[in-house]
């Protein structure tokens, strides 16, 4: 069953939105080479209890730690560890869920430490620019295909990067996962229809090679490329309303002005 959210929900979740946007401000200043995945979880469950709110994440199905860390090939899931050190030029894909008052968001925000290669950014450009495309497809009466192709289109079909079919986004809201699913990829006019009050993230993962994946590890968590090319994500929360999509987790209010809630 698919939810449509009330103005105290939306409300309740911009709030867990707004503390999960102020970590991802801090952990750019935060990371520096020759610190491990470890120091950045830890980080981010101080700031994260700090602020009043609870990591989502920890203990969610067995999880054991407040964020996903995903450096480099690894596509989503990557555990928090003392022995992943990170080095100038790494893509680090930083994945989170706030829940504050019993509220949730869920966020992705991908940080090079150091300086990053022409080919980091410009497979970072070609992800936030895929978001977006997905996000303007989140309004009132388009369907969920939507979404997906216009991510896919971009991606894949005009730029040749491989969109992951494995990892979706999703409903969400009193739970982590919802109805409905949202895939980074499809076909238009096809899937449910989009209602105010549906609230959703879209997250897609893109891949420098092949859109497949590989794992889990040994950890039962951390997915891979299947090629070991890098892969990129970023992902929001965001609620569908009449005046279109309205994101609830924006780290960057100048850019995303016209998707926030007067």
């Amino acid at each position: 069953m698919i939810t449509l959210k009330s103005d105290r929900e939306i409300a309740g979740m911009q709030a867990a939105g707004d503390i999960l946007a102020g970590l991802f401000h801090e952990l750019e200043d935060y990371i520096k080479p020759g610190m491990s995945t470890w120091d950045i979880d830890h980080f981010s469950y101080k700031y994260i209890v700090g602020h009043g709110a609870t990591p989502g994440e920890l203990n969610f199905e067995g999880y054991k730690y407040s964020t996903c860390i995903s450096v480099n090939d690894v596509i989503c899931h990557g555990c928090p560890s003392k022995d992943i050190i990170v080095k100038n030029g790494d893509l680090i894909k930083l994945d989170t869920v706030i829940d504050y008052k019993g509220y949730l968001s869920d966020a992705c925000h991908a940080i090079v430490v150091g300086k990053a290669s022409p080919e980091v950014q410009k497979l970072m450009d070609v992800t936030r620019k895929a978001l977006y495309l997905g996000i303007d497809q989140a309004v009132v009466g388009n369907r969920i295909g939507d979404i997906g192709f216009a991510i896919q289109d971009y991606a894949e079909n005009q730029l040749g990067y491989g969109v992951v079919r494995d990892y979706i986004g999703h409903g969400i809201g009193p739970t982590m996962h919802e109805r409905p699913d949202v895939p980074h990829y499809g076909k238009a006019g096809h899937g449910k229809r989009l209602k105010a009050g549906m609230t959703i993230t879209i997250e897609p993962m893109i891949n420098v090679g092949s859109y497949e994946c590989s794992g889990p590890d040994d950890d039962g968590w951390t997915i891979h490329t299947v090629d070991g090319s890098l892969s990129c994500q970023y992902e929001h929360t965001l609620v569908v309303t009449e005046d279109g999509p309205k994101i609830l987790t924006s780290f960057d209010h100048e850019r995303d002005a016209k998707y926030l809630l007067p």
